[in-house]
């Protein structure tokens, strides 16, 4: 859905830059709940206040509610169909691709710097090689990052 909404978002309708994009989607990570809700809601006020906000929630969950309890009715009544079932598998595939695509334009418009490829490399090892919880991976590399960060911007006002 992140792809989506950015594509819609950033390159076609042009109503947010890709840096306000990233911003929002860094803060909709932090927020507790799905991070488009979130992102899509801070859109929506910022466009339209209050109702705008309103108007985004009601248009980011109205149609996708609809469509799920529709699915789930048809898969109880069809679920042992074998059709069915190579359809959800390929499906999984198709959601792994949407995935990789939106972490590649993501990475394309983060500026060029060695030490955020190292937080992700060191990221990824954590979670997808050695499986660390995400709480121990974060509670260690966040607070890093935000030091030196912070060291950063001290020597830079120097």
């Amino acid at each position: 859905m992140n792809f989506w909404l950015r594509r819609i978002l950033v390159e076609e309708k042009r109503w947010i830059t890709n840096a306000e994009y990233l911003e929002g989607f860094a803060l909709g990570q932090i927020i507790p709940g799905p991070n488009v809700y979130n992102l899509s809601i801070m859109i929506g006020h910022r466009m339209g206040g209050w109702p705008g906000a309103f108007a985004a929630i009601a248009g980011i969950i109205g149609l996708p509610f609809a469509i799920t309890l529709s699915l789930g009715l048809l898969y109880q009544r069809f679920h042992a169909l074998p059709l069915l079932q190579h359809a959800i598998g390929g499906m999984a595939a198709v959601a792994a691709g949407l995935v990789i695509a939106n972490g590649a334009a993501l990475a394309a418009a983060l500026p060029r710097r060695a030490r955020q490829w190292i937080f992700l490399a060191l990221g990824f090892a954590g979670l997808g090689i050695l499986h660390w919880p995400l709480l121990y991976v974060m509670g260690g590399l966040g607070p890093l990052a935000v030091w030196l960060a912070w060291r950063d911007e001290a020597r830079a006002r120097e």
